[in-house]
């Protein structure tokens, strides 16, 4: 690893005093990367037993030896520098817990003339998403699980209406608890609508309630959805599915911000934070004239695509280990190296819900903890297979140095980038990723 033996900046104690003082973690950068000092709160959340100051950023955070954006990634650093504005990026960081997911904002510290000196990095652990096999909540740790959650970081906080856009079991209504959780209104109520087969008459009465005898059989006042959720957030799932005749009323209700009771004559405020979520393309179902166009724009001012598995082949391995934490948490279920080879290789038409319900039925059909191929379902294991990670001429039982090595070599044949990025996605550093491939006899002894 370079070093750099020029001495460090020292800082006036009025601004070590002022670091402390704040509560996020929060660490004062040098032009060159390296760590000028660092705050109580940081020393809290991410300090271990060796001293900071003087390291490199990119080695304390990542283990690369070299920035970010040399080793495939963002680097809202030097980002910061070419722009002299602040930089915002989600990264994958090590910390005493390992990986997690940190929301990492730069900004420029200048002097009077505008020179800058040195930058302020801001860190936020998303509490929401895990990058490690984890029994509940969002898994992953690939480019486009992370441009995902980066955009869910950015617009938690806020108040915006989110729409949710994506295939059937990418974990849409997840996404939209993680929005809930991560706002001002997390102590508030999380109500989800399914407006599936939804009708005028339901429409009316689960939304907005109804007011003692409004029509036959309302033996009582019923408080509808839209008012139980005050202070809180609803979620519609599925809001393409609503009939073109009812979407005229929840425009209604999200432009002027009041609703009736079924019955009633007294007009109500709403209170709530509005997220939606469809599979449709709603772009198209406007120019059909199947979906209004006034409510597409009304909805659609912070979209978030939600990838499929398909996109995020790198996660399977992860994602299934969850998976099986969850349908089975009384064992302690493993997959074999040639099972595990044949979901990556699958093409899911369900996405995440497919993949839970395929790991679900081969954990009954074990007998003991280890999944074989034998236990999938046959349209998993007869599918017209690609190149897999863990697949070759031989059949049956292989040794799991002899499955990484299928592995790495897979990896290396099907990675487009450099070797940097191909250890950023399989969430090693590169000093890790060489050491296997030189065990494995996958690169020559010349070395990297």
């Amino acid at each position: 690893m370079k070093t750099d033996t020029s001495p460090l900046p020292e800082l006036l104690p009025e601004m070590t005093a002022l670091l402390d003082s704040l509560p996020e973690p929060r660490v004062f950068v040098g032009r060159d990367y390296r760590v000028l000092a660092v705050n109580q709160a940081y020393r809290d959340q991410f300090g271990d037993s060796q001293p900071v100051r003087g390291r490199y950023c990119y080695e304390i955070s990542h283990h690369y030896d070299k920035p970010c954006d040399q080793a495939g990634e963002s680097c809202p650093l030097k980002d910061c520098q070419e722009t002299g504005m602040p930089q915002r990026s989600l990264h994958i960081h090590y910390t005493p817990r390992g990986q997690e997911h940190v929301d990492v904002e730069i900004t420029p510290i200048r002097n009077r003339t505008g020179k800058i000196l040195f930058f302020v990095e801001t860190m936020r652990t998303l509490q929401h998403a895990r990058s490690q096999p984890s029994a509940q909540g969002l898994v992953g740790k690939s480019p486009a699980f992370n441009r995902m959650l980066a955009l869910v970081g950015r617009v938690a906080p806020s108040e915006a209406t989110v729409l949710l856009l994506g295939e059937s079991g990418t974990g849409k209504e997840l996404v939209a608890q993680a929005l809930h959780e991560s706002s001002a209104r997390a102590q508030g109520p999380f109500v989800a609508v399914d407006c599936a087969g939804m009708t005028e008459t339901l429409f009316g009465s689960e939304l907005f309630g109804y007011e003692k005898g409004s029509f036959t059989g309302a033996i009582g006042r019923k408080t509808g959805l839209v008012e139980a959720a005050a202070g809180g957030t609803v979620f519609f799932d599925e809001v393409g599915d609503i009939p073109l005749c009812l979407q005229v009323k929840l425009l209604r209700l999200l432009e002027s911000g009041t609703f009736r009771r079924v019955g009633g004559v007294e007009p109500l405020r709403a209170d709530f934070r509005l997220l939606l979520a469809t599979h449709r393309d709603l772009k198209a179902m406007v120019e059909a004239g199947t979906f209004r166009r006034d409510l597409y724009y009304r909805i659609s001012a912070f979209p978030i695509h939600l990838p499929s598995l398909r996109e995020r082949k790198e996660d399977i391995p992860l994602l299934a280990e969850s998976l099986l934490a969850r349908v089975c948490p009384k064992r302690r279920m493993k997959l074999h190296p040639d099972a595990l080879a044949a979901l990556v290789d699958y093409r899911y038409h369900g996405n995440i819900r497919e993949l839970r319900n395929i790991l679900e039925h081969a954990s009954l059909m074990a007998d003991g903890e280890m999944i074989l191929p034998s236990h999938l379902q046959q349209e998993v294991i007869e599918q017209p297979r690609s190149p897999s990670a863990l697949t070759g001429e031989e059949t049956g039982i292989v040794t799991l140095e002899k499955a990484e090595q299928r592995y790495l070599q897979s990896a290396l044949e099907n990675h487009d980038g450099d070797r940097s990025s191909l250890a950023l996605k399989l969430g090693v550093s590169e000093r890790t990723l060489y050491r296997k491939l030189k065990a494995a006899a996958l690169i020559p002894d010349t070395g990297w």
